[in-house]
């Protein structure tokens, strides 16, 4: 009577943890052939309309229908970036220069720059860059050269980037304004050119950055600067306005 008590009791024990350990082994399989399936696009797009085995891991774990797998991106925004880049300069939206007897229309020209920018925020980026341009003039052999430096505030017409929960996503195509001022040395070549210091104010931008990738892209730019100074010319002017278009490529680290 004794065995058959001990023999009922050890049962009772091992029973039940036998059946315990059976249910964790199927729960364990059902996740793990949930996980297996969200691996799988065309199981995962059979799954989303029908029953299958694995669907409670399937249901835990599937993030695949509800980001577009095109838009995730492991990105972190930047602090900083660089530009470097040139561009011709708008004849017909730069003053002539003067002298004390006739007028020379802007006739080609070109710039380059150089800048060092931080992203305030989303919207917002600040900027100071060099440049150094010369402009040709109509009816004259003579031209002129300037070197200047900048600062720049510019404002993003779009976010550059946008948080959904976890996920950052990068824009691409972000148009932009700005607004600064600066100071340059400008030379005229030739008898009686003016040279000195010039000031710029106001210098505006706007265009548009397009994005390659994460670190490297493009900015387009119409630019206008005002330059008050001693002499535009040749005796002439001690303001006029100076135009460029600017392609340059931005490197954000």
């Amino acid at each position: 009577m004794k065995k058959i008590s001990y023999f009922c009791l050890m049962a009772a024990i091992t029973i039940p943890g036998v059946a315990d350990a059976a249910n964790n082994k199927k729960f364990q399989s059902e996740i793990q052939r949930g996980l297996d399936i969200v691996t799988v696009r065309e199981t995962v797009d059979v799954l989303a309309t029908a029953d299958a085995p694995g669907e409670l891991g399937y249901e835990v774990y599937q993030t695949i229908d509800t980001v577009d797998a095109s838009d995730v991106r492991v990105f972190v925004p930047t602090t900083m970036y660089m530009r470097a880049g040139g561009g011709l300069n708008i004849g017909a939206a730069t003053s002539a220069a003067k002298s004390d007897v006739a007028e020379y229309d802007a006739r080609g020209g070109y710039t380059a720059e150089i800048g060092l920018g931080w992203n305030l925020s989303s919207f917002v980026r600040t900027e100071i860059d060099f440049q150094t341009m010369t402009l040709n003039f109509a009816h004259t052999d003579n031209g002129a050269s300037f070197q200047t430096l900048a600062g720049m505030l510019y404002f993003d017409f779009a976010r550059r980037y946008v948080q959904t929960g976890d996920v950052t996503r990068r824009r691409t195509f972000v148009p932009f304004m700005g607004i600064g001022a600066g100071v340059g040395q400008y030379k005229f070549d030739g008898a009686g050119g003016a040279d000195g210091l010039a000031l710029l104010a106001p210098r505006a931008e706007i265009g548009f950055n397009i994005m390659f990738n994460d670190l490297i892209g493009v900015d387009i730019a119409y630019q206008y600067q005002l330059m008050i100074s001693d002499g535009f010319g040749w005796h002439g002017d001690t303001s006029a306005g100076v135009s460029n278009v600017v392609a340059s490529f931005r490197f954000n680290f």
